[in-house]
Parts: structure tokens; C-alpha cells; sequence
């Protein structure tokens, strides 16, 4: 079995998995599609993350980009005219340029990763670094009022959304249906 352990096989899979979906998110054509492949993209993510034993960092990716941004994402391809009939043409000169950059961005990543050493795995790591627990000790001990504040501000945040949402009362429906 080549002396690889379980670990490393997830690892393997899930990073086949990862570049596989990312590729389909790119070459698929339909933006539906598109999307439900990048939502497989982040599992494949946070499989890693669970591997690098981050629980916390894995569920809070699913819940935040899985979750939420993808269902915003999906929210708005829906209310966009996406009729190809509508959808001017790109011109040759336009492809090209775009091949030629692509290229290039290419050739920069290869020639930045060609210089840096081997990933090492480190196998013998703290076994309690990405646990939850860790995490709320560190967040309510050393970083108890950035947290507060960030809770401040998240709650000004929900009042000023409600309150510009908000519809005036004191108009009546029937003169914004004759407007």
C-alpha cells in the first residue's frame, strides 16, 4: 500500500476532489451548476480542515460559505436575465488577450512555487490546537472586548438594516399603487 497512511489517502482524495470540482465550477456553462460545484468545492475544504484537526474552522466554513454566501450567490443568478440570446458576443481579440493573461498568471504562480521547499506534513502536532474549547478560552480571556465590540457593532449593524428596510407607515398602500 506504499507505506501511505489513512490521513494522507483523505488528503489525496480530497484535494483530487477539490481541484476536480473547482475545474467544473469554471468549464461548466450554466451558472447553477456553476455554484452547486463551488458548494462541493468547500466541502472538499473543509475536509481538509477537519484533517488539520481545525473542527471549529471546518463547521464555521460550511455554515459561512457552504451556507450562506452560496445561497446568496444562487439568490442573485436567479433574479438575473440570463438569457443567452441577450448575452452580447466576446470578440477573438478579447479571448486572446484573456488566454495571454491567464498564461502569464500561469507562468508567475509556477515560477513562485519552483523556488519555495517541500510542504512538510507536520504529523506530531498539539493534538487539542483547533478544538473548540481552546478557541473559547482564548476568545473570552485575551480577546473578551474585540469580541464585545464586535458584538456592538454586529447589533448596530441588524438596527440600521431594519431600519432602512423598514417600510414608513404613514404612507398608505393604495397611493404607492396609483404612483
Amino acid at each position: 500500500m506504499l507505506g501511505l497512511t489513512i490521513t494522507q489517502w483523505l488528503f489525496g482524495i480530497l484535494s483530487f476532489l477539490a481541484i476536480m470540482f473547482a475545474l467544473m465550477v469554471v468549464f461548466t456553462r450554466n451558472p447553477v451548476n456553476s455554484v452547486l460545484y463551488l458548494v462541493l468545492t468547500f466541502f472538499c475544504i473543509a475536509g481538509h480542515y477537519i484533517l488539520l484537526n481545525a473542527q471549529f474552522l471546518a463547521v464555521v466554513h460550511i455554515v459561512v460559505y457552504a451556507g450562506a454566501i452560496m445561497v446568496l450567490f444562487l439568490f442573485i443568478i436567479m433574479l438575473m436575465n440570463l438569457n443567452p440570446d441577450a448575452e452580447p458576443r466576446k470578440h477573438i481579440v478579447t479571448r486572446i488577450i484573456a488566454g495571454v493573461i491567464g498564461g502569464v498568471l500561469l507562468f508567475v504562480m509556477v515560477g513562485a512555487l519552483k523556488g519555495a521547499e517541500q510542504l512538510q506534513i507536520v504529523q506530531g502536532g498539539p493534538s487539542q490546537i483547533g478544538l473548540v474549547k481552546n478557541l473559547g478560552k482564548v476568545l473570552f480571556s485575551e480577546f473578551l472586548f474585540p469580541f464585545e465590540i464586535a458584538s456592538i457593532l454586529l447589533l448596530a449593524a441588524l438596527v440600521g438594516a431594519i431600519m432602512i428596510g423598514k417600510r414608513d407607515t404613514n404612507t398608505n398602500d393604495k397611493d404607492i399603487i396609483n404612483q
